[in-house]
């Protein structure tokens, strides 16, 4: 069972990163982001992610870290193939992970957004056990942070459409919502 205590899941390997700053209001943290991210692209289990998004990315190690390297990026969350979970923010932190973003007309979906990173690809299906962390933080998260209901949670590709597809067509979200909701039927 996940805990939360001062914005940051007791669980979770802390990872901090520098990329995040206030957000505007620290009480409106109402939508979860989901993302996907392997770097390189569909290798796993480098700790190349950590590396990004602590600023500590070596472009000598992959011809695509070039394009890269440089960037300031970061999320909350990073789940693991093995459903390992690390933080790299606090939630009450904004976190740099949406970009140019729009959720039911409003922009700048990192302003009150808490962002979540599986590790994977758009077309790789996830592990059983991204799905299970999956679904207990975002139990976790929705009880702290009651504003994020069920229908305030969507992919990057829905609120940056044109210009990103993860979670892409791999993630199975009848499954994900059907877990969650059997979750909500136990813990009620």
């Amino acid at each position: 069972m996940l805990t939360l205590s001062e914005h940051r899941v007791d669980q979770a390997q802390w990872c901090p990163s520098p990329n995040f700053n206030d957000r505007p209001d620290p009480a409106d943290i109402s939508l979860l982001v989901i993302h996907n991210i392997s770097l390189p692209p569909g290798q796993f289990g480098s700790g190349h992610i950590q590396a990004l998004f602590q600023n500590c990315l070596d472009p000598a190690q992959h011809p695509y870290f070039e394009t890269l390297h440089q960037l300031t990026v970061s999320s909350h969350f990073l789940i693991r193939r093995d459903g390992s979970l690390v933080q790299f923010v606090p939630c009450d932190k904004r976190a740099w992970h949406a970009g140019l973003s729009t959720f039911q007309g409003r922009e700048n979906c990192n302003d009150f957004a808490i962002g979540i990173e599986l590790e994977g690809t758009d077309t790789m299906p996830y592990e059983t056990a991204q799905y299970v962390t999956l679904v207990a933080l975002t139990g976790l998260l929705q009880h702290h942070y009651p504003a994020i209901v069920d229908t305030r949670i969507t992919g990057h590709e829905h609120i940056a459409p044109g210009r990103k597809t993860d979670p892409g067509p791999a993630f199975d979200w009848q499954r994900y919502r059907q877990q969650l909701a059997a979750l909500k039927e136990q813990t009620a």
